[in-house]
């Protein structure tokens, strides 16, 4: 409201605004207007409530009375509903209640004025009410323990992690400013101050030196730090929030591996493999990592490549492994020279020194060692049919401790035939019994046995050897023909019988090929003719038709032996009735078959 005074006016003095403002001149209608200035509410006032915040006005020429102030929007009569109301007469406004920013910062209404039938006469016009933060909220960190890493040996003023936290105050004032500040260190050697955290940003760097920094010597891989954040930029009003950063010295590979000695001895039997020494070794970096495990290599004294080492994943021992039996005759004891590294490089300052290498003495016992046999196996060649009694070969074993003096004495272990003896003293082996190349104990030719020498060491050792004979044929076996049936119709016009074959259980030049001939009883050449196939295939013919009956026809075959054997043998021909494709034998008491059957039969023979 305001009061205006016109210098020389007339003496009556306008009695409305309207009339000062037209200075004197009638207006038909002048449009009135509302004055809503904004209004400011601090939050979390305390009672009692309504408390007054603001009026609105009117400025017009003149207000009757029935019109009244409307308030409406959120926070009047929408949700949340009664936090403001207004005068309906004078235009107060007051809050009704505590406001809380971080709720709602800023509530936008409308003013208004109405007739008494409710109709508007003036606005509605905005009224902005902002609510006066307070520092009422405290600094909240996203997690109350942070974990970071740092490299051991790092430059002073490493970045090891950021912390940050966030208030809900207004951050347009001090409220939201927030400081950092690091205000316990555990535990605290070296330094109490190892660490330093920017107040601004929350980044923590490193403040102890590079050479302090050693995960070998603090006294321990972590470090936590109590870490406070304060808002109102850090003054002694703020409010404060706390975390926990826990900060790992991580591991570089800045120690070599370093044996526990220098000098390592072992002792194994000549003759056996396996783990025979345990290397032990010393490794300050972090265990479990590729700066800690160690690589073993032998680098020198390992002729004949008999030995290996490995690392056991469990304790870094190194294992070292005989690979190969060791011949105690031929070295009793052996020097290597044995590396150890990590699975990580050194880093460039560090080096591999002399305690990285050890030295280790293997002595070689003397076990007794079993007779051995050369050759083995031992092949000969003999005839088949020799005289029982027929020398067939000396055994060769001789006994690998040359360092004593042992005798070998000589026995059979397996001889599946029972067709040989052997001397226990030279070795000999002698036939017992014929040999025989067509007996089922010969595999291609060959039969093999199994000899077994003794020596008189303390215990006794044996050792085994084969002696294999290969056996040369004798023509030992007449050869014999088949098939010894044949049927065929009695008044086929076809008069070709059968095709009959040789076999012989000899082999080239005693067997194939074989001459198959007629029998030398009379008159069978009128009746039977027999036809060369090949080698070992005839075909047998008649000349002439038969009656139904049983025929026997007797052939002679004869092998191509020096000198030759020859075996004679009955063929059984079954002349029978055929009617319809079917053949009738029943005379001969046999069981029929089709005249199909029969020519495929021999139309198989003849392909032979």
């Amino acid at each position: 409201m305001a009061q205006v005074d016109i210098t020389g006016a007339p003496t009556q003095a306008p009695q409305t605004l309207r009339e000062i403002l037209g200075l004197g001149l009638v207006l038909n209608r002048t449009k009135r207007s509302l004055l809503v200035p904004p209004m400011f509410v601090p939050e979390n006032q305390r009672a009692p409530f309504p408390k007054f915040i603001g009026m609105v006005s009117v400025i017009s020429a003149d207000m009757q009375e029935n019109h009244v102030f409307r308030l409406t929007g959120r926070g009047a009569d929408e949700d949340p509903k009664g936090v403001f109301n207004i005068n309906k007469l004078t235009g107060e406004v007051v809050v009704s209640r505590p406001l809380d920013r971080e709720a709602i910062d800023v509530y936008h209404l409308q003013v208004s004025t109405t007739d008494p039938t409710g109709k508007t006469v003036e606005g509605p016009v905005s009224l902005d009410v902002s609510v006066i933060d307070q520092n009422d909220n405290r600094p909240i960190f996203s997690e109350t323990r942070y974990a970071g890493e740092v490299l051991e040996g790092s430059p002073t003023g490493t970045t090891v992690m950021t912390m940050t936290a966030s208030d809900a105050d207004d951050p347009n004032t001090e409220n939201a400013v927030l400081r950092y500040i690091i205000v316990k260190q555990s535990p605290d050697k070296p330094s109490p101050n190892m660490f330093y955290i920017d107040p601004e940003k929350g980044d923590i760097v490193t403040v102890i030196s590079p050479k302090l920094l050693d995960r070998e010597t603090l006294p321990t891989t972590q470090y936590e730090l109590e870490i406070v954040a304060k808002d109102m930029a850090g003054s002694d009003v703020g409010l404060t929030g706390t975390a926990t950063a826990t900060i790992t010295i991580t591991d570089k590979n800045d120690h070599a591996p370093e044996f526990t000695h220098s000098l390592f001895q072992a002792t194994v039997n000549e003759g056996w493999t396996g783990v025979v020494l345990n290397l032990t070794v010393d490794d300050r970096d972090d265990p479990a990592t590729g700066a800690w495990r160690a690589v073993y290599s032998i680098i020198n004294g390992n002729t004949g490549q008999s030995f290996e080492v490995h690392t056991n994943l469990d304790n870094n021992e190194g294992m070292l492994y005989v690979v190969k039996p060791l011949d105690y005759e031929s070295t009793a004891f052996h020097t290597l020279l044995i590396k150890v590294e990590n699975e990580d490089p050194l880093v460039p300052d560090v080096g591999y020194g002399p305690s990285s290498t050890a030295t280790v003495h293997v002595r070689v016992l003397d076990v007794n060692e079993g007779p051995v046999f050369f050759p083995d196996p031992m092949t000969v060649t003999k005839r088949e049919n020799v005289p029982v009694g027929s020398f067939v070969a000396t055994l060769n074993a001789t006994d690998p401790d040359l360092l004593q003096t042992q005798s070998v004495r000589f026995a059979v272990l397996r001889d599946p035939a029972g067709w040989l003896s052997v001397n226990p003293v030279r070795g000999t082996v002698n036939t017992t019994a014929i040999l025989d190349r067509e007996s089922p104990f010969v595999h291609d030719n060959r039969y093999s046995a199994v000899f077994m020498a003794t020596d008189n060491g303390s215990p006794p050792a044996t050792g085994t050897g084969t002696l294999v004979i290969t056996l040369e044929d004798d023509n030992d076996n007449a050869p014999y023909l088949y098939p010894s049936v044949a049927r065929v119709c009695e008044d086929a016009k076809d008069l070709n019988v059968m095709v009959v074959g040789g076999k012989d259980k000899d082999i080239s030049p005693n067997a194939a090929p074989f001459r198959i001939e007629l029998g030398k009883q009379p008159g069978l050449e009128k009746t039977w003719k027999v036809t060369k196939v090949n080698n070992t295939h005839s075909q047998v013919t008649l000349l002439h038709r038969l009656q139904r009956a049983n025929y026997n026809l007797p052939l002679l075959v004869t092998d191509s032996g020096v000198p030759p054997l020859s075996n004679s043998t009955d063929i059984k021909v079954q002349v029978c009735t055929c009617k319809k494709n079917k053949m009738d034998c029943s005379g001969a008491n046999l069981t029929r078959s089709s005249l199909l059957l029969l020519s495929l039969v021999l139309l198989a023979l003849l392909c032979l």
